[in-house]
């Protein structure tokens, strides 16, 4: 079984600010642990619902923006056990690890000298890390050269698009996906540069056609206008089931099923 995790579905500049949603990214569980795009407050998330941040195999970073890289390093830290063991996977953006332009780098030379593996991820580039395999995506954002993640897991393709601009190739490598879970910052009507928008998102949703979708990544306004019915007008276009993410929803990927819980917090595990 295949477990994901949100440990926050906020995102943009003021829902971030604001903490209108929480900011901790996603956790993904099958044999090996994955953490994806870890913004601010992912420890912290981490610990509300009982997940040893050192059990972490590898941290994904699309691209390098606060809200999706900020507590990268203390998550290093934690893969590595305060740094002490060289172990653990760094797969990230070039602007996350080298810079690009104006952004980045985000993480210090320091803590990219203490995983086992730090890489630079570019469109179509994989990485095994047995029994998954991860592949980056192309994006179309402000950062150039973000990227998204597509991981083969034991139940599946699950799919994570994050901030982009709809694009052709943003759609065909998304498809063949079990789950697709996409980032929308912005409501019906209210587009903008490099991002989705509802009515984006449902296009893409509609051309991919996963067995389930999942919006997340939420912007103050769509907030306002609510996730929910963000979510139900793209099911209506796309024909796909859509669920709009909450705080701590974890989903339970089975080879025959796909279901839908509440995180409760265990005891964190040793």
């Amino acid at each position: 079984m295949v477990r994901i995790t949100f440990l926050g579905t906020g995102g943009g500049r003021f829902a971030t600010i604001y903490q209108a949603r929480a900011t901790g990214g996603i956790y993904i569980e099958d044999q090996r642990r994955l953490h994806i795009d870890p913004g601010p407050g992912a420890l912290v998330r981490m610990r509300s619902v009982g997940i040893d941040p050192l059990t972490t195999d590898a941290i994904l970073v699309s691209h390098c923006h606060p809200d999706h890289y900020l507590d990268t390093e203390i998550l290093i830290e934690a893969m590595t056990e305060g740094g002490s063991r060289k172990q653990g996977v760094l797969l990230a953006s070039q602007s996350v690890i080298e810079g690009n332009g104006d952004f980045g780098p985000a993480v210090s030379k320091y803590h990219l000298s203490k995983p086992k593996v730090v890489k630079v991820m570019q469109p179509f580039t994989k990485v095994s890390l047995k029994p998954l395999e991860i592949s980056a995506t192309p994006s179309a954002h402000s950062d150039t050269s973000s990227i998204g993640f597509k991981i083969q897991t034991s139940a599946g393709m699950v799919s994570y698009v994050s901030d982009t601009q709809l694009v052709e190739q943003v759609i065909k490598a998304h498809r063949n996906s079990r789950v697709l879970v996409a980032c929308v910052t912005r409501p019906l009507g209210q587009r903008i540069p490099h991002h989705l928008s509802t009515e984006d998102a449902g296009y893409l949703i509609e051309k991919a056609k996963p067995e389930l979708a999942v919006i997340t990544h939420f912007g103050m306004r769509v907030i306002q206008e609510n996730p929910e019915t963000q979510a139900k007008w793209i099911e209506e276009r796309s024909g796909v089931k859509t669920i709009a993410a909450r705080d701590f929803m974890m989903l339970e990927l089975k080879k025959d099923e796909i279901s839908v819980a509440d995180r409760i917090k265990q005891p964190a595990e040793k």
